[in-house]
């Protein structure tokens, strides 16, 4: 069932469809409904082109997440929306992209004998090395959705068992939260037009914004506080780094790990600067 976007209060529609008059101005409307609850509209995003419900999303608006999590991409039986699968793949295939050019360009080629970071997979055909990337990104991306799917929907979760969060019922909402809220690691695509030696610090914003919309995304879609969200993306990126680890371990690579804007260690990082960066101001606003 839909939501108004500014008060959460289930709706029966979004809007109401009425025929213009007949002849040369024939044609189909929309009416927005209004909320019974808090007397707004429930959902004024129906009327917004999408570059305004994307400019919305990147300034991480709770009304643009309830839209699309809620009122555009829920669907019957807890079913995928055909476009998050195709936002899934595209996201997975800039993984691979990244997670490679990471480890390729992480230290000096004579670390590994064959000139390369890769070591002995580098002597391997280029199709093999992509599937081997390809299935590491793969089996991350899995231990990141299905650890956080376990926490928030399993009846076996520890958080369900200390009765800090309620059993949520709809686990491909969950992935689809964290796929919709990860499109900042789409931005990556402009690395392979212009050179790209930049600085570390240089990404921190990026990878920021990628934890930040997941904690958002995972709050909104599960009505929960802050630090749950905040917990549940932790254990998704330590889940997704080990499991990392474990591959590129048996497959030789235990010295290296894929530094680049989509690695785990980078998402780490960027957790952790958040949050000190979060008790900073919220020690500054006390003392002021």
């Amino acid at each position: 069932m839909p939501i108004c976007i500014e008060c959460k209060h289930p709706v029966k529609t979004l809007w109401t469809e009425y025929s213009r008059a007949h002849g040369q101005s024939g044609g189909r409307g929309i009416r927005l409904s209004v909320c019974r609850n808090c007397g707004r509209f429930c959902d004024k995003y129906v009327e917004h082109d999408y570059v305004i419900i994307f400019i919305d999303l990147v300034l991480i608006k709770p009304q643009v997440y309830r839209h699309i999590l809620h009122n555009m991409l829920m669907r019957e039986g807890d079913r995928f929306d055909p476009s998050i699968i195709r936002l899934g793949v595209l996201l997975l295939l800039f993984d691979v992209y990244l997670t490679w050019e990471g480890i390729e360009k992480q230290a000096p080629p004579a670390i590994f004998p064959g000139g390369s970071n890769l070591g002995s997979m580098a002597q391997r055909p280029i199709l093999v090395q992509y599937l081997f990337f390809l299935i590491l990104s793969i089996s991350s991306t899995l231990a990141l959705h299905l650890s956080i799917r376990f926490l928030a929907c399993s009846p076996y979760s520890p958080l369900s068992a200390l009765q800090v969060m309620p059993r949520y019922t709809r686990p491909n909402s969950v992935s689809t939260a964290l796929f919709v809220s990860s499109y900042a690691r789409l931005f990556p695509i402009l690395l392979v037009i212009w050179k790209h030696d930049v600085p570390a610090a240089a990404r921190s914003p990026l990878r920021w914004a990628v934890v930040a919309n997941n904690v958002e995304g995972l709050r909104i879609l599960l009505d929960c506080k802050y630090y749950i969200a905040f917990i549940l993306v932790v254990s998704g990126a330590v889940s997704r780094w080990a499991t990392g680890r474990i591959i590129l371990i048996g497959a030789g690579l235990g010295d290296v790990d894929p530094i680049s804007d989509s690695s785990v260690a980078a998402d780490g990082k960027a957790l952790w600067d958040l949050f000190t960066m979060t008790i900073g101001w919220a020690g500054r606003l006390a003392r002021g």
